[in-house]
């Protein structure tokens, strides 16, 4: 299984990905020849499978760097510094403290087995012994009359994995390139013929060390294997999440590509009308023009100026001009009226200007936190302009409306308010009144008062009509065609041009294409080790 799975993530990154997925496997490969290496005396060993590359064509061994650290120092020699045990010591638990690794203590068995660093360090870090080997070389050369049988059997230093004994190729059979299979061979027949070790040849020995941690790969990989099955899914299931959002990749057919415009735009106005409905935030922002900033805007106004006896005197005088009114100053009330209702001109206006401001804010935030349309900078840019050009013409289409409005209100006055006025006046005036008191102060300030009223009737009017044309022109509108226009554009375009449309952020292409990779490998693992059965 480790093989194949090396053979799937042959590439760089799944070299990568394979010792991550080995790593929590806690994977001992099964070392069948050359352990050779084992020979040198006061070295600490780890097998911490990195995968360089393909798997051994012959099938036995993934290949790996075995991590060959240094002795412990005890003292720094000539030309060492003196921080050299330290950092030694450092080095070395950088490895051995890792959970994911498996120690080979190695000592030398003509040494006493209580001074050994290997036993110590790996005694530190690895208490419970479940990731300890413990490697005794040198038997073949101990003086004569003495063995290790204290320590292989456990009596001396007992470990949780037992004690395995080995005969490496002498210095001089290196010399004459004795190769491995002889070498294993003459380590057999020393176990074997050994009177001391002979009642141990079946469990001593490279080829039985290899098999004891294959053997502990096994107990391994079958406590990990349902932990590994999870992490895998749980894996698989976030990329696959992750590449919807990224989106597939865009089609060659223009059909295709239309259609994928077409969706793209449907995901932004869904976004779009939720914040407009509610759903998001933002089109409170619109209720809050026609609540507060409309009625303060008209509260504002200059009408007391507009309306002070000064200013009633001259523009009722001039209307009259050389033939004062006989009755009431009619044309001085009208010249008053339509100089008041000027000044709702500019509130009415600035109401459209400052909801198409959040209409504006709305569609880029829309545009923004539409998902599918982050890969595309190209088409944001371009659904972007299209949609601010369509706000353009609702906003000229919602002042024209508006000011249509107020210009409604100065074309034709509301008669029944003024017919009331005599009648009020005569009840309120003596009868006996002098006919020059007409223009007197007091007769100034009642008319601008009748005007003053009928302005604020005006007033509560337009503060509830302005906003149903506001939101008829440029709300209704955004929400029912502010892609129409782009849609008829859209359609006359050709592949080429939709393809341009369609530019994606390379970064998003480099993306989902290491996603679809780690996908495809993530499965391809998963079917191997749900291929696995353990007998």
């Amino acid at each position: 299984m480790v093989n194949h799975l090396v053979d799937e993530f042959s590439d760089a990154q799944g070299a990568l990905m394979a010792y991550r997925l080995l790593e929590v496997m806690y994977l001992v490969l099964p070392l069948a020849f050359q352990f050779a290496v084992l020979s040198r005396i006061g070295t600490l060993w780890i097998a911490n499978w990195i995968i360089y590359g393909i798997a051994n064509r012959e099938g036995h061994v993934v290949n790996l760097t075995l991590i060959d650290l240094p002795g412990l120092t005890k003292v720094a020699v000539e030309g060492q510094p003196e921080s050299i045990v330290q950092e030694i010591e450092t080095m070395v638990r950088s490895y051995v403290e890792k959970p994911n690794s498996i120690i080979l203590a190695i000592s030398p068995a003509n040494q006493d087995i209580a001074t050994s660093d290997a036993i110590k360090l790996a005694r530190e870090v690895d208490p419970t012994g479940e990731r300890t080997f413990g490697v005794l070389t040198k038997l073949d050369l101990m003086d004569k009359g003495t063995n290790a049988l204290d320590v292989l059997e456990g009596r001396s230093y007992r470990l949780q994995h037992p004690w395995v004994g080995i005969v490496n190729r002498s210095q001089a059979d290196i010399n004459k390139n004795v190769d491995m299979i002889i070498a294993r061979r003459k380590e057999r027949e020393y176990f074997a013929n050994s009177p001391d070790y002979g009642h141990l040849a079946n469990k001593m020995g490279s080829e039985y060390l290899a098999k004891l941690l294959s053997q502990h790969l096994e107990s391994v990989i079958r406590a990990r294997i349902p932990s590994i099955t999870s992490l895998i899914n749980k894996s698989i299931e976030e990329l696959e999440l992750e590449l919807d959002h990224l989106g597939r990749p865009i089609a060659l057919d223009a059909g295709a590509q239309l259609y994928t415009i077409l969706e793209l735009c449907r995901a932004f106005e869904r976004i779009f009308k939720e914040h407009l409905d509610g759903g998001r935030p933002g089109g409170d922002r619109i209720y809050n023009v026609f609540d507060n900033q409309l009625p303060a805007a008209l509260r504002k106004l200059p009408l007391d100026r507009h309306l002070s006896l000064q200013n009633v005197r001259k523009v009722v005088s001039e209307s009259d001009g050389y033939q004062p009114h006989l009755i009431a100053p009619e044309q001085g009330y009208r010249r008053l009226i339509d100089g008041a209702l000027n000044y709702f001109r500019g509130p009415a206006e600035a109401s459209v200007d400052a909801v198409h401001f959040v209409l504006k804010e709305l569609v880029r935030k829309s545009i923004a936190e539409t998902q599918e349309l982050k890969r595309f900078p190209t088409f944001q840019a371009e659904l972007a302009a299209a949609a601010y050009q369509a706000l353009e013409r609702f906003r000229e289409e919602g002042k024209k409306t508006t000011l249509r409005l107020v210009d409604m209100e100065s074309s034709y006055l509301t008669v029944e308010f003024f017919r009331r006025l005599p009648q009020e006046v005569e009840k309120a005036e003596n009868p006996a009144a002098s006919n020059s008191d007409r223009y007197a102060e007091g007769h100034f300030r009642r008319i601008g008062s009748n005007v003053s009223s009928y302005i604020g009737l005006v007033s509560d009017t337009l503060k509830n009509t302005i906003p149903k044309a506001v939101v008829y022109c440029q709300v209704r509108q955004a929400k029912q065609s502010l892609l129409n226009h782009f849609y008829t554009q859209i359609g006359k375009k050709e592949g080429k041009q939709l393809l341009q449309m369609l530019d994606e952020d390379p970064a998003m292409m480099e993306r989902r294409q290491q996603c679809a990779k780690r996908l495809e490998l993530y499965k391809a693992a998963r079917d191997e080790i749900d291929s696995v059965s353990f007998n």
